[in-house]
């Protein structure tokens, strides 16, 4: 039985190493994991994430969004656009300074988007049933539900905590910010949501056919 523990500890251990290694090559390779969009960037490092979330459970769902969290850190450290300042302490752009609330912002609804899917996947299937199709739509949904944890939270809390700096970053102020983050939350986050949808609906199903013959 200990040797048995032992084992699965370990296959744990290395599947969440592939997750990460496989997030942190899609944030170094210019163009894949961020899409440098001028005005912001558009992501699709939540898709292992959210695999890794249904997959291996929400604890070690919240370690990959941890590191999607941290690479998303040093991309707004070392490659910096104009609003980076919201993503990164280390980072200012005229008076406006990154602080702790970057952090939150940065790390937090990244967190949440490895723990939330596993749930999401977990309740449509109780609730659909475990034929191959329903997982399937239970996967798709997942995947758009994880990827708007993420838009959702981070457009949020940047209007919370940086909301007029954002705004002037982006050359409005007053009323007209709150229709900026819903903006780019419909031109950015619903087609990043729909992307997530399809490839965690299309790639998610032999992944759990592969882990649950593995453990069989």
């Amino acid at each position: 039985m200990k040797r048995q523990g032992s084992t699965r500890r370990s296959q744990g251990i290395v599947q969440v190493a592939l997750f990460a290694a496989l997030i942190i090559v899609m944030a170094s390779i210019p163009f894949l994991g961020y899409i440098p969009l001028g005005f912001t960037r558009a992501t699709i490092i939540h898709i292992p994430v959210i695999l890794g979330s249904i997959l291996l459970g929400p604890r070690k769902g919240a370690v990959l969004g941890g590191i999607f969290g941290l690479t998303s850190l040093a991309v707004n450290t070392f490659t910096p656009n104009a609003t980076s300042f919201v993503f990164s302490p280390f980072y200012s752009l005229g008076d406006v300074h990154g602080n702790f609330a970057s952090l939150i912002i940065c790390l937090v609804p990244r967190i949440l988007t490895g723990v939330i899917p596993y749930f999401v996947y977990r309740f449509v299937c109780r609730i659909l049933g475990d034929t191959s199709t329903k997982k399937r739509v239970a996967l798709g949904i997942a995947g758009f539900c994880g990827a708007m944890t993420n838009t959702l939270l981070v457009m949020n809390l940047i209007y919370l905590f940086f909301g007029d700096s954002y705004g002037a970053a982006k050359g409005v102020a007053g009323n007209a910010i709150y229709p900026l983050i819903l903006s780019i939350i419909g031109i950015n986050g619903i087609p990043e949501a729909i992307v997530a949808t399809l490839l965690v609906a299309i790639i998610g199903q032999p992944l759990l056919r592969f882990t649950a013959a593995k453990h069989t």
